[in-house]
């Protein structure tokens, strides 16, 4: 049986032509939109549901905390021998993710160009806080020695999923998600600061991705 990669990205570009060259070496596993979007151009692939045996709930915030989707990313191919077999995880090999567009949303809103109300913003920007792509991306580069993680669309390429970069891209990953959590903090310590240095603080950060 051929390993899974779990495709599950905001940021659609190029994610279509890529998981058609993966599907050559993976099973894929898809959620929601990105599923939808790879069904569409003929790329077979698997919900996440299908591994987990349960729903996507409460409007899609919960879809891959599972220990049917992160015991596959986190275990340990060979220390974790007898649990893989037991509980049948064939494993997550390769998680590519892209988070929800914060910084994004936290501009438009601030700045009053999406004519939301001030609760309507706040729940607005507190929707795009992500927690299940997070979490994925978390959990690959912690088992970087097998699992490859991919967080940029720059990096879609078969090479990349060899065995030889998956600590770089491990550290990418890392400083991906530290940066997108660092706005995210700097927007619930200093709402009223943020309001007036926004479009400095987002900035800085879309430089930096």
């Amino acid at each position: 049986m051929k390993p899974y990669t779990l495709i599950s990205v905001y940021d659609k570009t190029g994610i279509v032509e890529f998981a058609k060259r993966l599907s050559e070496q993976f099973q894929i596993v898809s959620t929601g939109g990105t599923y939808d979007i790879l069904k569409k151009n003929g790329v077979e692939a698997l919900r996440v549901s299908d591994l987990t045996q349960s729903p996507e709930i409460l409007d899609g915030r919960v879809k891959t905390l599972h220990p049917m989707i992160h015991g596959r990313i986190l275990a340990k191919r060979n220390k974790h021998k007898d649990e893989i077999l037991r509980y049948g995880l064939t494993p997550i090999d390769l998680v590519v993710v892209n988070l929800y567009p914060f910084s994004e949303t936290l501009k438009k809103t601030l700045n009053r160009e999406s004519g939301l109300s001030s609760a309507e913003t706040e729940d607005a920007v507190i929707e795009m806080i992500d927690i299940g792509g997070h979490t994925l991306i978390r959990a690959a580069a912690k088992n970087y020695e097998d699992v490859t993680v991919i967080v940029d669309p720059k990096d879609y390429s078969i090479e990349n999923i060899e065995a030889k970069n998956r600590r770089n891209l491990a550290r990418k990953a890392f400083r991906y998600i530290a940066e997108y959590d660092n706005v995210i903090a700097q927007w619930f310590e200093y709402k009223e600061v943020f309001k007036e240095n926004v479009n400095n603080i987002v900035s800085e950060y879309d430089e930096e991705n």
